[in-house]
């Protein structure tokens, strides 16, 4: 092989290992099967709430913010799922990634996201929870089932709503 070949090669390797590099400094901290660490925050309406006090239903731990697209398209389809399920054993936790305040509840009131757990942190992603679950790409989210594991994590609404209607429908 000539120098240029080999050149080429170590250029490739190099670049290949900085894209892995990057795909795991991005990746949640937790996967399928961990439990959920616990964390306290301030909620929307001033009070307190530990996403351990929701131990016994399943929760989608949800990440997000008003200024994400694909976060604001997301919305809707987990304010329909949150609307079938809640009343069977189901709750939403939304951390919002947020600049403003004022943007991040007229989000809440526009994509209909009624549940009682919002929370808000920084938008740089230096929120406790932000920090704890490795959350440095949104939308991101955590089904856990009722004793605290993760069941999923980054799944379509789709894969939740099929998973929460057969583990729901034998409760």
């Amino acid at each position: 092989m000539d120098k240029s070949s080999l050149m080429r090669i170590g250029a490739f390797a190099l670049l290949a290992t900085l894209v892995f590099a990057w795909y795991q400094y991005r990746q949640p901290r937790f996967r399928a099967g961990d439990m959920a660490p616990d964390f306290e925050v301030t909620l929307a309406d001033g009070q307190k709430a530990r996403l351990h006090d929701l131990k016994g239903k399943y929760v989608l731990l949800h990440f997000w913010g008003s200024w994400c697209g694909p976060c604001r398209a997301e919305n809707p389809k987990l304010a329909a799922i949150y609307q079938k399920y809640n009343g069977q054993g189901f709750e939403v936790f939304s951390v919002g990634i947020e600049k403003t305040e004022l943007a991040w509840q007229r989000a809440i009131e526009r994509d209909g996201l009624t549940w009682r757990h919002h929370a808000m942190e920084s938008a740089d992603f230096g929120g406790s929870a932000s920090l704890l679950y490795n959350v440095k790409a949104i939308p991101a989210t955590f089904l856990l089932n009722p004793d605290g594991d993760i069941m999923g994590v980054n799944w379509q609404p789709a894969q939740i709503e099929k998973t929460l209607a057969e583990r729901l429908a034998t409760r």
